[in-house]
């Protein structure tokens, strides 16, 4: 209830200038008294007085604290204001208009002025509910495939030009062909490749999630790379993405990997092994708990397997959503997989002790496959290494770094659960505080080699990592938009791409994905479809001299998913 403290105590800032202003000029206290009742200094008080009798304070309409004195507008560009709003148009829209007219005035002050006329604040709306883009062009209401005999002669911004660096090496990996020897699924307007290009646009372009897709639907540039008008929207990648049953990713993934190989791009001779958890952080998940070993905790998560070749670091295999009864046979079902693959089977597994057991490890050495891998070490294990001899000194050979020069000791075991004796290597004096026990079923393989190859295992978990920050593999929301298996392998068709690409870039061959993004594919230019051919102008950049210096003229120029175009580039 009100009272009399509403005047002499004032809360609004307003108010109190108003009343210390009244009680001075009309009660004419005195300065301190005033300053003293309204809590305000004697000098702010004077400044006060000096304001007012210049006019520079405005007591018609009350302000809010800490802001200007209200603008005023007049009749004609009010009206203005009114007409516009019932044409559903956003303040921004408004101030806009108004600047153009040479009429400056904030939003704050349109809005201000349409909630005095009676207007409510319009719903927040995207640019695609609007209708339109914020360049004025219009958006279609879906995306559907075009034909580059309708784009003859257009020309047009993109700010994601960059995606059809890729295109070469998408036609040389005969990605379409892929694609439909998988035999995946297609909808009554979109094909197949349609979708897994929109898709690999976005994982080529960086982007975090699937749901920010909206962020590239107005740009005509990766649209055309998939074949489209524009980019499908987020409901529709995720719809398809959950089409796919394991069977039609297996038969992805593996018709993929065999274009990797009879393209000669790895050996294959030495593969690499790991564990990933991807984290889901949703309030219901039905997911697992897993280690996740980059956060140090167990969490709830989809485990992925993934393969890397040693030498070319290209991913050669995944499995997601592993349950943990599931994973310690992974390792066979790979071995599985990659006998259909690599012919003759010469190639040698390199895993960490966590990835199966010992009884698995025999199941390997039936099958005459190589593995290295580590013995599970207890503190009983470890102090027992204090009485070993003899110890001898190593040379692991590198060719750009001098690694340090561990002790090792050589040994034959058994362990438990394996037929048969292993070969066991323990290293000490190499960087770590506790020694590592090596072990192996390769009798032959010199000790400096072996254990290079097993140091030269952290490149998996760095290809995780890119994986992980640029292709953005942790990044699950709460629903879950992309079938986690589907994204794993489109990210492991996007690292190769990079993987391609770098390898041509003189000064940047083992170069990140996101290194390359950076200085070579973000960044736009303007495509040009013209006698049937595509034609990409890029920037001006400081790296457009090394994409020059490409041998373009040695890699496919006809992209087959685009009915044979030809693709040319110019940089600027």
């Amino acid at each position: 209830m009100r009272d009399a403290n509403f005047f002499t105590k004032p809360v609004d800032k307003w108010q109190r200038k108003y009343e210390a202003l009244r009680a001075s000029f009309v009660e004419r206290l005195p300065d301190h008294i005033v300053a003293e009742r309204f809590g305000l200094s004697v000098g702010y008080l004077r400044v006060l007085r000096h304001q007012f009798r210049h006019e520079k304070i405005d007591f018609s309409e009350a302000v809010a604290e800490g802001s200007r004195p209200r603008r005023r507008i007049d009749a004609a560009t009010r009206q203005k204001i009114v007409a516009w709003r019932q044409r559903e148009l956003s303040a921004g829209d408004i101030s806009q208009l108004l600047h153009r007219e040479a009429i400056d005035i904030s939003v704050r002050t349109i809005e201000r002025i349409l909630a005095e006329e009676g207007f409510k604040k319009l719903p927040r709306r995207t640019q695609l509910k609007i209708g339109r883009t914020i360049g004025g062009a219009e958006a279609p209401e879906a995306a559907a495939p075009v034909a580059i005999e309708r784009l003859e002669g257009q020309r047009f911004e993109s700010a994601g030009a960059g995606v059809f660096l890729f295109a070469p090496f998408i036609a040389q990996l005969n990605l379409d062909a892929v694609i439909k020897e998988a035999k995946l699924p297609e909808s009554k307007s979109l094909s197949a490749t349609n979708y897994l290009f929109s898709i690999l646009a976005l994982k080529l372009l960086g982007t975090e999630r699937y749901a920010h897709v909206d962020g590239h639907v107005f740009d005509p540039g990766p649209g055309l790379f998939a074949g489209l008008n524009v980019l499908p929207k987020c409901t529709a990648l995720s719809t398809y993405s959950y089409s796919l049953d394991a069977d039609h990713l297996l038969r992805l993934q593996d018709a993929f990997i065999r274009q990797v190989m009879r393209l000669a791009l790895c050996s294959g001779s030495i593969i690499n092994l790991d564990f990933h958890t991807i984290p889901h952080f949703g309030d219901e998940s039905v997911l697992q708990e897993h280690w996740a070993g980059a956060r140090g905790k167990r969490m709830k998560g989809a485990l992925t397997l993934l393969a890397q070749d040693a030498d070319s670091r290209l991913i050669l295999f995944s499995a997601a959503d592993i349950q943990r009864s599931e994973a310690d046979d992974q390792i066979l079902a790979f071995l599985s997989f990659w006998r259909g693959i690599k012919k003759p089977m010469d190639s040698t597994f390199i895993f960490d002790s966590k990835l199966t057991t010992y009884e698995n490890l025999s199941e390997l050495n039936l099958q005459k496959i190589g593995f290295i891998t580590l013995r599970r070490r207890g503190h009983k294990l470890v102090a027992e290494t204090e009485k070993l001899a003899p110890w001898k000194r190593i040379t692991i050979p590198h060719d750009k770094r001098k690694y340090p020069q561990p002790m090792v000791h050589e040994s034959r075991i058994a362990l438990r659960g394996y037929v048969g004796e292993v070969r066991q290597i323990i290293v000490r004096g190499n960087g770590r505080e506790k020694p590592a026990f090596l072990i192996t079923n390769d009798f032959e393989m010199p000790a400096e080699l072996l254990v290079g190859n097993y140091a030269r295992r952290w490149r998996v978990e760095n290809g995780i990592a890119e994986a992980v920050k640029f292709f953005h593999l942790n990044a699950l929301s709460s629903p879950i938009l992309i079938k986690v298996h589907f994204d794993v392998i489109m990210t492991m068709i996007a690292d190769t791409l990079y993987c391609r690409l770098a390898r041509q870039l003189r000064g940047f061959e083992d170069c990140d994905a996101a290194k390359i993004f950076r200085n070579f594919v973000k960044g736009g230019g303007t495509v040009e479809v013209r006698d049937g051919n595509i034609t990409v102008k890029f920037s001006k950049r400081a790296h457009n001299p090394v994409l020059r210096s490409v041998a373009w003229s040695t890699l496919p120029k006809q992209m087959p998913w685009l009915n044979g175009a030809n693709l040319s580039f110019q940089f600027s």
